[in-house]
């Protein structure tokens, strides 16, 4: 068992009420694209691609969509290349960025992510210089309809390393290749599962007790998160609850 700081819940929340659904869609579309070029169409032999279309349909994209989609990856219909960048940069206070961005223009993406830090109080970083920080995990979300308990006793024997309090729902966390598995014993045991899909998780964090300086933090997560070409902001920012309650 862990804590988690309530930054994380305070993000996902606004995101889930805030974010234009078209905006939202165009970034999951892209995700299933790029995971169907690189592994083909099938998800049944494309784990990546079965991880995207399910984080899709978890998100409510119509399934003639994602199906569009997979077929502009394989390239039975005229599509964009998109190539995958993560950049490594820094917010206020020496928080640790990874930005994964999916662009059609490198040049472009990368001008935009710089300026977006320098704008807002952060700085690009030599790639490697924090991605050490972190490790990539696989979670599953499941509601709190069911206990505690019972998520653990499945998740335990299913992958889950960790069982995380997030608010409104459990985050059981394994290894990203146990996370469809899992997945499917929680829903085998009748959890209802709210989504699942792979994340960079920070071996160390860097406690941000400012408010002033936790909002900056959080700002320039979202304007980077806004950002057509960006899918995932991942930091190792550590938000106390009473200070994430006041920025919620």
């Amino acid at each position: 068992m862990s804590g988690h700081s309530k930054w994380a819940t305070i993000k996902h929340k606004k995101g889930a009420a805030d974010a234009k659904r078209g905006a939202l869609f165009a970034k999951l579309i892209k995700q299933v694209e790029v995971a169907a070029r690189s592994g083909g169409g099938d998800p049944e032999t494309n784990p990546t691609l079965r991880t995207m279309f399910q984080k899709a349909r978890d998100n409510s994209v119509p399934l003639d969509t994602i199906e569009r989609a997979v077929k502009r990856g394989t390239g039975e219909l005229e599509g964009v290349n998109y190539e995958p960048i993560t950049y490594e940069g820094y917010a206020p206070g020496g928080v640790a960025l990874l930005i994964d961005t999916l662009s059609d223009n490198r040049n472009r993406t990368g001008s935009e992510m710089r300026a977006l830090l320098s704008k807002n109080g952060g700085s690009m970083a030599e790639p490697g210089a924090v991605s050490w920080q972190f490790e990539r995990k696989g979670y599953v979300h499941v509601s709190k309809s069911v206990s505690e308990d019972d998520v653990m006793m499945v998740g335990i024997d299913n992958g889950a390393e960790d069982l995380e309090d997030l608010e409104e729902f459990w985050q059981v966390v394994c290894e990203p290749t146990d996370t469809n598995s899992l997945r499917a014993a929680l829903e085998e045991a009748g959890f209802e599962v709210l989504e699942s899909d792979s994340t960079m998780m920070p071996t160390n964090t860097v406690p941000m007790s400012n408010k002033s300086d936790a909002g900056a933090v959080l700002r320039l997560i979202e304007l980077l998160d806004d950002h057509e070409d960006v899918q995932d902001v991942f930091s190792n920012v550590d938000i106390p609850d009473e200070i994430g309650a006041e920025l919620a």
